[in-house]
């Protein structure tokens, strides 16, 4: 009887006395048998119940539920910032577009101002893509055919530079520009064209130039140089050039 009822509650989940309330008489379906066993194996191999099932099931759908959220802020920032980038690299485009087609122009006018003549060609090197495109720069000095600037003298390139980079400030003025040996490679003549055009930018602009040519200096209202009267002691000399005392030897300054 002890071994029957510990078969009772193993195998059925159910006690002696449970066992007696029974029925006498029970019908029993064809197959019912091997259901019973079928059934009894599936449980058997779901092991045993977790009883916290449900608590964690919560657990873990709120969290999924804040991943989620959160996934979908992430989607809508990200497609805010993708909508930004598009709006911004139109507004590029078309900002560069209108910018090269000034400096262009300009170019091509300061470059006939400095060179008393000639041609420019300001080209993309791939239009299809004008936020990674780089830029040729030909140019027919006077008497010359077209070309590019590496097959120009060192003359003919320190002007196309100064052309080139008064285009731009024509373009968009600069209130400070630095200048540092610009005139080295020139004669006199293109000296004093690029001094010439120097003067009329200076009005709107501020300028340093590092310079040893004396007609350049000879333009500055203001010298700054380094002398060393002593051998080891270096000092500073400025020099102020007033409109009213150019017939006059400037006044020279100590510091």
């Amino acid at each position: 009887v002890s071994s029957t009822a510990t078969r009772l509650q193993e195998e059925y989940g159910i006690s002696q006395e449970q066992a007696m309330d029974w029925p006498d008489e029970v019908e029993v379906e064809r197959g019912t048998a091997s259901e019973v066993a079928r059934l009894r194996k599936e449980i058997k191999d779901m092991g045993p119940v977790n009883t916290g099932a449900v608590q964690e099931y919560d657990r873990i759908k709120e969290r999924w539920d804040f991943l989620t959220a959160q996934r979908e802020d992430l989607e809508q920032a990200r497609d805010q910032v993708n909508a930004a980038i598009r709006e911004i690299d139109i507004n590029t485009r078309g900002m560069f577009t209108e910018t090269f087609d000034a400096v262009a122009a300009n170019f091509d006018l300061m470059f006939k101002r400095l060179f008393g003549g000639g041609k420019t060609e300001l080209t993309l090197t791939d239009p299809s893509d004008l936020l990674e495109t780089g830029i040729n720069v030909s140019v027919q000095p006077p008497g010359k055919k077209l070309q590019d600037m590496a097959l120009l003298s060192g003359g003919e390139r320190a002007l196309t530079a100064g052309a080139f980079i008064f285009a731009l400030l024509l373009a968009k003025p600069s209130p400070f520009v630095l200048m540092d040996e610009v005139d080295a490679p020139l004669d006199e003549s293109n000296v004093e064209r690029f001094v010439d055009v120097l003067r009329d930018f200076a009005k709107d602009s501020q300028f340093i130039v590092v310079t040893h040519n004396r007609a350049t200096m000879e333009a500055a209202d203001n010298l700054y140089g380094v002398t060393m009267q002593e051998p080891g002691v270096s000092k500073i000399i400025s020099v102020r050039l007033l409109e009213e005392a150019k017939a006059d030897e400037p006044v020279a300054v100590q510091v």
